[in-house]
């Protein structure tokens, strides 16, 4: 990412995950460490969280990144579909902000940015209800904690990105058409690139950022212009 450095702790749930990440970081000079951690459980994340802190000298930034999306009708969701959806990408993200902050308000301040997605303002023209309600309440438990949070030094701020090419997209992607329809939905005329979504990241835990509080950014080639 340019000249950008930080050192990056890694928490997944899956170990192997995060030490390939952690060495890739590594590889291009970067500094990284893995943590395994369960981002819905309370006390796995006060563990990975706490080791993390301790492996870097405290924290300045976090990203909360994990999601799924379990892509049926509404009539067709289970109860315990509903559920898991809600506890990833709703519940993990509550966590994990809220045990930053505690490590955050040590050193007088930090960012916090969430991954929410345009889902969570539109519709658009694919059920995915349970992914759809949670982004939403991302976006606005955004707002909330960053009034909440403001006062202590702490920016909170969200993206939401259009879809993007990922292991949680690749299946609807793969579909024959799909990223052509999708594609044509946006004035851009493409999908979004990880790296794109990182750079926007990256802006909202940079100073040049400062001023800027319970903003969702949406990265998404026009799309909520329409």
């Amino acid at each position: 990412m340019g000249g950008a450095r930080a050192a990056v702790a890694i928490l997944d749930i899956d170990p192997e995950r995060a030490e390939t990440a952690a060495r890739e970081i590594a590889s291009g000079g970067g500094v990284a460490s893995a943590h395994q951690a369960d981002v819905t459980d309370k006390t796995s994340v006060e563990c990975a969280v706490a080791a993390a802190a301790s492996r870097h000298g405290g924290l300045d930034v976090l990203v909360d990144s994990a999601g799924i999306g379990i892509r049926r009708l509404a009539v067709e969701l289970s109860l315990s579909d509903w559920d898991k959806v809600g506890t990833v990408n709703l519940t993990s993200v509550f966590l994990c902000s809220e045990e930053a902050a505690r490590v955050m308000l040590q050193k007088g301040g930090g960012a916090i940015v969430k991954l929410g997605s345009i889902m969570g303002f539109s519709a658009a023209s694919t059920p995915n209800v349970s992914y759809q309600a949670t982004k939403g309440g991302v976006i606005n438990m955004t707002r909330a904690l960053a009034v909440e949070r403001a006062p202590s030094g702490i920016r909170v701020n969200a993206v939401a990105p259009t879809w993007v090419r990922t292991n949680l997209t690749a299946a609807l992607l793969g579909q024959l058409g799909v990223v052509e329809r999708i594609a044509a939905l946006m004035p851009l005329k493409w999908l979004a690139t990880p790296d794109e979504i990182a750079w926007a990241i990256l802006y909202l835990v940079n100073p040049a950022a400062g001023m800027v509080a319970g903003h969702t950014l949406a990265v998404d080639g026009g799309f909520l212009a329409q």
